[in-house]
């Protein structure tokens, strides 16, 4: 076993580690009116938010399944439990945080990162947030960041009724339908006008209960001139039964403002991953989505960026890893629904031993909206004769004053490279990661360090087959 194979195996141990405590509480598995109505009461919730995760649930069983993706089969929402509460309240010291709880966090590096340079961290145990903080200094620019039931609650309840699930209702499709019924835990971010964000907000989502499933809701708002960078990270333990995350990112970036959403989803192979964000944009405005996808047994996710204002901008930059087992279908859309606006969406996917990787991506230019430029480029790497990888383009343009290009590679991991660094010595193991690393680095250089150095040990467990 190579130095790098005996690292992979160490690295996924944090990630496997498996929390003992019993929840506090937890609904029986299943969806009904009773069980929406116990979530609500649990919470606390507001009589509009009661109603509307009863409303959703009325959808959700009115919405059929997606035909057009992955199978979906294996996932039986009879036996998925929608609420699991731990035994912790929302604290904002970790030495206040149930020590098993906070030791999980301790080894996946959250409070240390948080110690080395960001505003701000939220985490997530579950189905509920445990930790919250923001730097003194950031609070008192104005910036509110905040668990959202927290904010559902408090004082910014208005500013979270205005926003929430406007972008992605629940009529989007069935699982959006799901989330507005059972949605628990997540951010709520504002930033006022022209106040910048000097170092990043972290939100980490921890799923430890097996047959469950998490929902939590992301809402960022940045007034005019605002600018931010926020990381999302997600992990969980494997288990030998289903699990579903179905989450649910909004964003709402104002005239001049600029917004950078990274991504890291780590999850276990066991996981159902349907997860949908969606970003408007002003006038002048720019979203960028970095977005590495690890884990799951089949994922959905098509983050969409819709450019409102004239000169709105959006670069998505997006990886995948499809292994045994696994078939990830994913990408990026866009709509540009103003003059002038532009938008570059570059997605790479990788296949090994029989994984299924799709790439969708979506241009839409309506109408008035002349002088848009747009770049799609997609490159996939086939590590073996028995995966597959796909790429799905949809442009839809409607007027004749833009500016259009696409792109798409599928390919073959090189023999002659491979046998080149193992005539220096290096085995074959570690020559194919060196290529695999070589081929994601476009991404891996647009991601913070820590998060960086994450992703290349996670294309590692890959290349290695220890997840």
């Amino acid at each position: 076993m190579s130095d790098t194979e005996k690292t992979a195996g160490d690295f996924r141990e944090v990630y496997d580690r498996r929390g003992t405590m019993e929840p506090d509480f937890k609904v029986t598995s299943g969806l009904t009116p009773e069980i929406i109505r116990t979530i609500s009461d649990e919470k606390g919730d507001p009589d509009w938010m009661r109603e509307f995760r009863l409303k959703s649930l009325e959808l959700y069983n009115t919405i059929p399944v997606p035909d057009w993706g992955p199978s979906l089969d294996g996932l039986n929402m009879d036996n998925i439990v929608t609420y699991v509460r731990p035994k912790s309240g929302m604290e904002h010291s970790w030495d206040d945080v149930p020590t098993e709880i906070k030791d999980t966090f301790e080894s996946l590096g959250i409070p240390e990162a948080e110690r080395a340079g960001l505003a701000g961290v939220g985490a997530q145990y579950d189905s509920e947030v445990v930790y919250h903080s923001v730097r003194k200094e950031v609070a008192e620019s104005g910036v509110v960041y905040t668990d959202m039931d927290s904010a559902l609650k408090g004082e910014h309840s208005e500013m979270v009724r205005e926003h929430f699930m406007k972008l992605l209702p629940p009529t989007e499709h069935k699982f959006m339908a799901l989330h507005g019924a059972v949605w628990s835990g997540g951010s709520f971010v504002y930033v006022p006008p022209n106040v910048s964000v000097e170092i990043p907000l972290q939100s980490y989502f921890r799923f430890n209960a097996a047959g469950a499933g998490q929902f939590e809701h992301t809402l960022i708002i940045l007034d005019k001139g605002a600018t931010l960078h926020f990381i999302e990270g997600c992990s969980a333990p494997k288990y030998n039964v289903a699990n579903l995350h179905a989450g649910c990112v909004e964003l709402f970036v104002g005239e001049g403002a600029r917004l950078r959403y990274s991504t890291i989803e780590n999850w276990s192979k066991n996981m159902y991953n349907l997860n949908s964000k969606r970003a408007t944009v002003a006038k002048d405005g720019a979203v960028e989505w970095v977005s590495g996808s690890f884990g799951s047994h089949t994922s959905y996710l098509y983050p969409m960026s819709i450019l409102r204002g004239e000169g709105a901008r959006m670069e998505y930059t997006g990886i995948t890893f499809a292994g045994a087992g696994q078939e990830l279908d994913t990408g990026a859309q866009v709509i540009h629904a103003a003059p002038r606006t532009t938008s570059s969406i570059t997605g790479k996917s990788l296949s090994k031993d029989g994984g299924r990787s799709t790439f969708r991506s979506s241009v839409v230019v309506n109408r008035g909206a002349y002088g848009c430029k747009t770049s799609v480029v997609c490159d996939s790497l086939m590590l073996d004769n028995k995966s597959r990888s796909d790429t799905v383009p949809v442009i839809d343009v409607r007027n004749d004053d833009v500016d259009i290009g696409y792109e798409a590679k599928i390919g073959r991991i090189s023999e002659q490279a491979i046998y080149y660094l193992m005539s220096r010595g290096i085995s074959e193991g570690d020559a194919k990661a060196m290529i695999v690393n070589g081929f994601a680095e476009p991404i891996s250089k647009e991601l913070p360090l820590e998060y960086a150095v994450e992703m290349n040990n996670l294309i590692t467990l890959e290349m290695s087959g220890k997840r």
